[in-house]
């Protein structure tokens, strides 16, 4: 384990996987305390100084490097780790559990893409700060809390995890200073976060007080279609508003999504502007007890009225029709709350007690037919339309947990874990198929191991029939193996794009440089 610093090990609190269990524990004051080698964390101090670390052009980007070896071979023995437990090929039966710590050790020695998450992090091929200076936290099989580990390259994170065999880890900011030396600096603010991806978290719990198929943990393809419309406006915020390109969005494995984005204008931000940029994606505001959620100036702002024409197909589809959310009298009664006039208010109820069976999508027609019947006499037609709009924003525009994204000292789980609950890999989500992106048909860790048994008995067969030629067979990698194969090639082109772009601006940052006089 490189340096000689203690680790900082918290007991985790019991956790309902990816709900009660905070992607962190909480921070507060930036204090560490210590507890006979147990560690007791708030969080270390923030800053938003942010130090530019310079690197040779040509350690950038390598054009022959070779993306053989992106996995390693299926075979136990190649893995060269000390201190590593030998695990025997597992054949996945029925009765296996995804959380046993020999499917857990299996998926990352085959599986896990441990090169292209180093690169990711990285933003180059050669080892380099952004790494080395970056936190990891892992969550142990005992539940306890494993805090400021550091690795200088992507062998040696993947080293410690064969190691330690987490139930999951967790990836947080670029630090000042190495997390492992920060006890040994002389001033604490030597030791200060400088860089982190923005992130966002969706969680289909902030939805549960107007989504009527499910509630808490549970998940179907109706509900999922919040997280659809969510992803769709903030992406398209992120993207037209401020001018990101390198965004991904990442399944949590059971009931949300994460966005991550890794533009350097992103991950230079401080703490204030991130802030900002939460507050400028919130809208829907208020608990489940509170009034009207949605108070929103006119003339609409460009980003609303973006997200209000992107929302309107959708509520009728989504809200009206799979949700039904007003067929109950409790329902009923607050769409009537969220109307501007009493009068008209009234003559819905009364025709709505009247049918007590009528569907939303035809109490919401209901209120253009009554209002131009005349129903009220003192009808402000503007404000009334002001108010449907209102009402189509709060039960369709993204309900973001907007303190994730306010900070950089927060970690979150790493792409690829294995969600403790479901058992589903957490996979990066392919914006181009999003609409058909299907939460529930995500490949378990037992079913990816189960397909590289599969697999490789068919090999088997068709070689030892005479099939396969000589000189033309050509070794798959495990994850081409398995259903993860789509999601990997998608997450392998993304950190392409984004080391490509990082390249160019090292480029043009010197060039700038040498134009000075």
């Amino acid at each position: 384990m490189p340096h000689s610093t203690a680790p900082d090990i918290v007991l985790s609190p019991q956790n309902d996987e990816d709900g009660i269990l905070p992607d962190a524990p909480s921070q507060a004051n930036g204090e560490v305390k210590e507890y006979g080698g147990i560690t007791s964390k708030e969080g270390p101090a923030t800053g938003n100084g942010v130090s530019k670390h310079e690197v040779k052009l040509e350690d950038l980007f390598n054009s022959e490097d070779s993306d053989d070896g992106d996995f390693l071979s299926s075979s136990i023995s190649d893995i060269k780790v000390e201190s590593s437990p030998s695990v025997a090929p597992i054949q996945i039966i029925p009765s296996t559990k995804h959380t046993d710590p020999e499917i857990m050790l299996a998926f990352y020695q085959r599986l896990f893409p441990f090169r292209f998450l180093f690169q990711w992090l990285n933003h180059s091929i050669k080892p380099s700060n952004d790494f080395g200076h970056r936190e990891f936290a892992f969550t142990l099989q005992n539940d306890a809390y494993l805090r400021y580990q550091s690795f200088p390259t992507g062998d040696l994170l993947r080293k410690q995890v064969l190691q330690l065999n987490p139930s999951r880890f967790e990836i947080g900011p670029v630090y000042s200073a190495n997390p492992r030396d920060r006890k040994t600096l002389r001033k604490s603010t030597a030791f200060r976060p400088i860089a982190k991806e923005l992130v966002f978290d969706l969680d289909l719990t902030d939805y549960d007080e107007i989504r009527t198929c499910c509630e808490r943990a549970n998940i179907c393809r109706k509900c999922w279609s919040f997280v659809t419309m969510a992803i769709k406006v903030v992406d398209a915020a992120l993207r037209e508003d401020f001018g990101f390109e390198h965004i991904m969005w990442v399944y949590s494995g059971r009931r949300g999504a994460h966005a991550w984005i890794s533009d350097k204008r992103a991950r230079n931000m401080d703490d204030f502007r991130r802030r900002a940029l939460a507050g400028y994606l919130e809208v829907v505001k208020g608990g489940a007890q509170s009034g009207k959620k949605v108070n929103v100036k006119r003339p609409l702002h460009p980003h609303l009225a973006r997200s209000l024409a992107m929302l309107k197909p959708h509520f009728a589809r989504d809200i009206l029709e799979d949700q039904d959310p007003f067929a109950t009298s409790n329902g009923s009664e607050r769409l009537l709350s969220l109307l501007p006039d009493a009068a008209l208010s009234a003559a819905l109820r009364k025709k709505w007690d009247a049918a007590p069976n009528r569907s939303s999508t035809y109490k919401w027609a209901d209120i253009d037919a009554l209002a131009k019947s005349g129903a009220s006499k003192s009808l402000d037609g503007k404000a009334l339309l002001e108010a449907k709009q209102d009402i189509v924003l709060e039960y369709t525009y993204p309900r973001l947990d907007v303190e994730v994204s306010k900070k950089q000292i927060h970690l979150l789980k790493s792409p690829f874990v294995i969600h403790p609950g479901t058992g589903r890999v957490c996979v990066p989500i392919n914006l181009e198929k999003l609409e058909k992106f299907d939460p529930l048909g995500v490949p378990t860790v037992t079913e990816v191991l189960g397909e590289i048994d599969e697999f490789d008995g068919q090999e088997i067969q068709t070689n030892n029939a005479g099939d396969a030629e000589e000189g033309e067979v050509k070794k798959t990698q495990d994850y081409e193996k398995t259903s993860l194969k789509p999601y990997v090639e998608y997450f392998k082109t993304y950190v392409a794009s984004l080391l490509k772009a990082e390249k160019g601006g090292v480029k043009r940052e010197r060039e700038e440089d040498g134009m000075e006089f």
